[in-house]
């Protein structure tokens, strides 16, 4: 069984950064797949960015592009998340997700991730 953690959510002004962690428990965490998405009120759930299982590929949605940067210690089994310059559309509850089939790509789709951490709120507000 697989357990994540996520921590670093909270208030911060626009254009502002904040930095998400992901600790992961159980199982070999450099196997697999990590990714963070996120859901706002009202919306569905859906992808920011994934990193395959070593670190050398990375993936990002078109709205977090170029302002969000994915990264992970396999060594301390954690996955971040840092964000810069954050707008009034990134506030959202940020999910960790692992693949435990994970390779050396990461996917975009819900589905395709097995375990779910509880969520960090991130608030962005002047």
């Amino acid at each position: 069984q697989v357990r994540l953690v996520e921590s670093g959510g909270g208030l911060v002004q626009p254009g502002g950064s904040l930095r998400l962690s992901c600790s992961a428990s159980g199982g070999t965490f450099s196997t697999y797949a990590m990714a963070w998405f996120r859901q706002a009120p009202g919306k569905e759930r859906g992808f920011v960015s994934a990193i395959s299982r070593s670190g050398v590929n990375e993936y990002y949605a078109d709205a977090v592009k170029d302002r969000f940067t994915i990264s992970r210690d396999n060594a301390e089994n954690t996955v971040y998340l840092q964000m810069d310059h954050l707008k009034a559309e990134d506030p959202a509850v940020y999910y960790c997700a692992a693949d435990v089939y994970g390779s050396e790509y990461a996917s975009d789709l819900l589905d395709a991730y097995e375990y779910w951490g509880q969520g960090t709120q991130v608030t962005v507000s002047s």
